[in-house]
């Protein structure tokens, strides 16, 4: 019968939180496996937040070369080369990558680069991409196998050539006509990035607004931004069927009418890749929707086996995933802590971003929270005239009884760093004033912080 190699851990996948872990463990001396499929630093790095955000940063450069004239600047012809585009993102990645891979050697951990299928509880066997096959077996055995884009069952999608955000940003050329399915942080952040590029783009969602999970608000801004970059907007239009044509591909839509375009980028969201695991053979129950089904302390059910990041069904941020390895790292030091109560803040990164953190006016008011709320335009703080970039409005809102900040929506330039501040106040449980009273930098966007919460007069906390 063969033997498992046995290891003190083993983490199934390289993602934020597997990675983590385990080169801090084979730091500290212990045995450690890591398998992964072939993303060396896991998808944010390869195919997610790093090309993406990459290519935001040449979107928005090619808009402030169009602009620059506004600043004085006289810039001659400029033009969008996808070669060097891809030479741009791809050099972001594989340095990075290749960080990544001195970081795992350096550490000490043993890397295996294959495909991870249970056949026992913490035991896997791995086909390597040499051909090869290992068994491994951990003591403690952590799952980080991340999600994969979603691809809906619309009748003619599967077999029409369309692209997700993982195809996309191989650019092998720019669409003169693109058309989205899904209006969500995906979705809107490729159809900005594309229409700077010079694309044609459409953007269908199913639903009543884009960003759904963001407060009405600042959807409703963000749809006014985007259409101002010429974004055609099609909400509560659900796709009926998509059909290959000689010259492009038609998007029919429920209730008749379409879309004509070139491509189809399809950003309706993700789903656990779970596939090839066994999870069953190692005694660990998924949801309906297939992740991970784990506790507060992201333990799953099987003994000494935990799931962390995406598969495990927390928020999809890199940050959350880290955050994953600290609750899991806690455990196995006997220092306990739990993923409850978290406050996780997240951007999404069109121009201006919007940043978020806590509760929408919606959610604070569906909690039975007693509010009040303020708003900002972004026009008026100094920084904003200075950057020459005033669009957007920042809100927040206040518990009343207490005078905490429940949550804010901030949309603007460079609000991204600027929710930070608004996070550190929340989760040292400060009353909105120490924001308004504070002596920040001028001119600086977090001097908005200032301007925002002035406008509300303190009430006594009751």
């Amino acid at each position: 019968m063969e033997t498992a190699e046995q290891f003190d851990l083993l983490v199934i996948g390289g993602g934020k939180a597997g990675k983590t872990l385990a080169m801090d463990l084979a730091r500290s001396g212990a045995s450690v496996a890591m398998v992964e499929r072939g993303m060396i630093g896991g998808s944010c790095i390869n195919v997610a937040c790093i090309p993406t955000k990459a290519l935001v940063t040449s979107a928005r450069t090619a808009r402030q070369v169009r602009g620059a004239g506004e600043l004085g600047v006289v810039v001659g012809d400029s033009r969008v080369d996808v070669d060097l585009l891809r030479t741009h993102k791809q050099g972001v990645v594989d340095g990075m990558v290749a960080a990544n891979r001195q970081q795992f050697l350096d550490s000490g951990l043993h890397l295996v680069v294959g495909t991870a299928t249970f056949v026992a509880p913490r035991t896997v066997r791995v086909r390597q991409a040499d051909g090869g096959t290992r068994l491994i077996r951990g003591t403690n055995t952590v799952i980080n196998t991340g999600t994969r884009p979603l691809i809906p069952p619309i009748p003619g999608l599967a077999g029409s050539g369309a692209l997700t955000s993982d195809d996309l940003l191989r650019l092998g050329r720019l669409p003169r006509r693109l058309i989205i399915l899904g209006a969500g942080a995906v979705g809107v952040e490729f159809a900005q990035m594309f229409a700077a590029f010079g694309s044609t783009v459409t953007l269908i969602e199913a639903g009543p607004r884009l960003l759904p999970r963001e407060d009405p608000e600042m959807s409703d801004a963000v749809a006014q931004i985007l259409a101002a970059d010429g974004i055609t907007i099609r909400t509560d239009t659900p796709v009926a069927r998509v059909d290959r044509l000689s010259d492009g591909l038609r998007v029919e839509t429920e209730g008749g009418g379409g879309v004509d375009g070139d491509d189809v980028l399809v950003a309706v969201g993700r789903a656990p890749d779970t596939r090839e695991l066994d999870l069953e053979a190692a005694g660990v129950r998924t949801g309906e929707r297939g992740f991970v089904e784990v506790d507060e302390y992201l333990r799953t059910s099987a003994e000494t086996t935990w799931a962390a990041g995406d598969v495990a069904g927390s928020p999809q941020f890199t940050h959350a995933s880290l955050d994953d390895y600290r609750v899991i790292r806690s455990q196995l030091l006997g220092t306990p802590r739990s993923t409850a109560g978290r406050l996780i803040p997240y951007t999404v990164f069109t121009t201006p971003e919007l940043a978020r953190v806590g509760l929408t006016e919606t959610e604070a008011r569906a909690a039975g929270h007693p509010c009040r709320v303020v708003r900002l335009p972004v026009a008026a703080i100094p920084r904003a005239r200075t950057l020459r970039q005033t669009t957007g409005m920042w809100k927040a809102v206040i518990d009343s009884a207490t005078n905490h900040i429940l949550g804010a929506s901030l949309l603007g330039a460079e609000t991204g760093e600027v929710i930070t501040t608004v996070q550190l106040a929340m989760l040292a449980g400060m009353p909105y004033t120490s924001l308004r009273d504070a002596a920040i930098t001028h001119p600086t966007m977090a001097e908005g912080l200032n301007l925002l919460f002035a406008q509300l007069a303190p009430e006594p906390v009751r």
